[in-house]
């Protein structure tokens, strides 16, 4: 977690003068203590929902687990594929300066097979021919000036030549290194891949156990309330944890009902306030888009919480001051950690089906104070493609 935009935003609020400088440094020091404990208090929280989950299903842990392990490779993949890029583009444009040079010194080394050839033609006595012609001595002086000239110009050419052989030299070494560092970046991909497929299989028995057992015994409606309780209880908790550290923005979340964006573009697959099993009603939306599109903050704030959670799978909560949360599950990837900061469209995960989801999605949820609102009351734009 790191809260150190936080402290950035805080301490940018005045300029201490020169006598304050030893207070202002203090003050940081017990601003970062108290920061450190509210890391530590929603670590606490989090460890205490997983194990009260894992208290009530063993399923649940293992699912958590293999869905876990499947986002950090998918990242993994992700660098690896952005490294892959980066090292062709990189032999791209070594193979093109190899091809340069290589032209180069072949007309070079054409140039300087001339020269020597000429000076062999002439018999390497081109100054005694001059002397034994009888020139007069101006004539003399302006021949053998060009000869020297000639001569200084033949060895810089063989210097030349040398210098671009050298230059070819290093250039193959790098040309060869980056081909091994693409060898290497296609074995690695290749593991991660096979290590990802055997986590989505674990994954895929993990939900067919849970579909079956809950067949079996009729319990989805009590796991769906144990979820529901678990996300109100963070909500509670997590207010509770940063009632004294407010959100100020230049315009208070409570006046942008009807002017924020959709965090992601898709189709509505569930909407607010429809019913569930038992009863439950839905107290967000469920939006349907291809695994892996990002998905964007609707609002400045700061993330609260990125983490797993039952239900939820991959969640992140953004808290925007006034007491209004926005969540995002359902993720593949979560690409914030708790303590971030967000502004309007900042990418903060990728749309998955983590949470057990049979398919890809976003679920989006806001809340003031631990009351669900209905999103498209406060969202109307449409996301930008």
């Amino acid at each position: 977690m790191n809260f150190r935009p936080a402290l950035v935003l805080f301490l940018g609020l005045f300029v201490a003068p020169a006598w304050a400088q030893d207070d202002n440094l203090e003050m940081t020091k017990i601003k970062e203590q108290e920061l450190e404990e509210v890391r530590e208090r929603i670590s606490e929280l989090k460890q205490s929902m997983d194990d009260r989950a894992a208290e009530r299903d063993r399923i649940t842990g293992e699912l958590q687990a293999a869905e876990v392990l499947i986002s950090a490779k998918r990242m993994l993949l992700q660098d690896l594929e952005k490294q892959r890029r980066a090292s062709e583009k990189n032999k791209a444009g070594l193979d093109e300066k190899l091809k340069v040079r290589e032209e180069e010194l072949k007309a070079e080394t054409e140039m300087l097979g001339d020269q020597v050839f000429a000076a062999y033609s002439s018999g390497g006595q081109e100054r005694i021919k001059l002397m034994l012609n009888q020139l007069d001595p101006a004539a003399l002086g302006r021949q053998l000036a060009y000869y020297r000239y000639f001569s200084e110009f033949r060895s810089k050419n063989i210097e030349a030549v040398n210098a671009h052989i050298d230059e070819l030299r290093q250039l193959r070494a790098a040309v060869a290194e980056e081909e091994n560092r693409l060898a290497e970046l296609t074995r690695a991909r290749y593991v991660e891949l096979t290590e990802l497929g055997s986590a989505q299989e674990k994954r895929q028995k993990l939900l067919a156990s849970l579909k079956s057992r809950i067949t079996e015994e009729g319990s989805e409606i009590q796991r769906l309330a144990a979820q529901e309780q678990d996300l109100s209880r963070l909500i509670a908790e997590l207010g509770s944890i940063l009632a004294d550290y407010p959100i100020r923005s230049e315009e208070p979340f409570s006046e942008l009902k009807g002017r924020l964006t959709w965090p992601v573009a898709g189709g509505l697959v569930h909407d607010f306030g429809q019913p569930r099993a038992g009863g439950l009603k839905w107290n967000g939306v469920v939006l349907t888009a291809p695994r892996g599109r990002e998905v964007r903050a609707v609002y400045h704030g700061r993330v609260v919480f990125a983490d797993w959670l039952s239900g939820m799978g991959l969640l992140v909560i953004v808290d925007h001051g006034e007491g209004f949360m926005t969540l995002y599950g359902y993720n593949e990837t979560l690409l914030k950690a708790t303590g971030d900061w967000v502004a309007p469209g900042d990418v903060i995960a990728t749309v998955g089906d983590s949470g057990g989801q049979s398919q890809a999605g976003l679920y989006f949820e806001i809340r003031q104070g631990t009351t669900p609102v209905n999103p498209r009351r406060w969202i109307t734009r449409n996301p930008r493609s």
